[in-house]
């Protein structure tokens, strides 16, 4: 009697429509969604974007605490959209060039929204909101270095940066930089313009 091999189960192949329609949905999802990232690119950019919150959140509060114009939510959102226009572009396979220009945009914008945060009062040589925007200005440096994957060079910057906004304070009220600042700022008149109802 013959000897007979194993025998091998069989995978009938599905059908050649079922698999061309599996094709076309997979080159809709990557035509309109992209590529989906596998799991270490998910874990990566995760870390990232909670590190950019982390800064965020830290420099925001602190301005909170001191009672500042830009606090906890503002400086968070500046963070997570620095970080994630970086990290969008890294992974959309943009080249270095490319991101270098994001990166000066970025700075570029933030510029701006420092910009509506310093308030000039009468006099010449009264202004306020410097350090606000200053601080706006580090949390997206520091957010992009997070982004770029450079994590504990800003968590160093964060560090550095709660030093200058909550340390050297103390500093300048030794040597009488703050008194002086304070007493030349006036104190804001909540009264409406032309109300002159207790002159009469």
């Amino acid at each position: 009697m013959p000897h007979r091999g194993p025998r091998h189960a069989t995978i009938d192949a599905p059908p050649i429509e079922e698999t061309a329609g599996i094709t076309t949905l997979a080159a809709g999802w990557q035509y309109y969604f992209g590529t989906l990232p596998d799991g270490p690119e998910i874990v990566r950019a995760g870390l990232r974007l909670l590190t950019a919150v982390l800064v965020g959140a830290c420099i925001g509060l602190q301005r909170e605490v001191t009672h500042h114009s830009a606090g906890l939510r503002t400086h968070i959102l500046v963070a997570l959209g620095s970080a994630i226009l970086v990290i969008a572009g890294a992974q959309s396979g943009m080249s270095s060039s490319d991101l270098s220009r994001i990166i000066q945009g970025v700075v570029t914008g933030i510029g701006f929204l420092g910009g509506g945060a310093i308030l000039k009062l009468s006099t010449e040589h009264q202004i306020r909101g410097l350090t606000t925007a200053a601080g706006i200005w580090m949390t997206a440096a520091a957010s992009i270095a997070a982004a770029l994957g450079r994590v504990i060079t800003a968590a160093i910057a964060l560090v550095f940066s709660l030093i200058v906004l909550g340390l050297l304070i103390k500093f300048e009220k030794r040597l009488g930089l703050r008194e002086i600042h304070q007493d030349s700022v006036p104190p804001v008149s909540t009264k409406p313009p032309g109300d002159d109802s207790n002159q009469r």
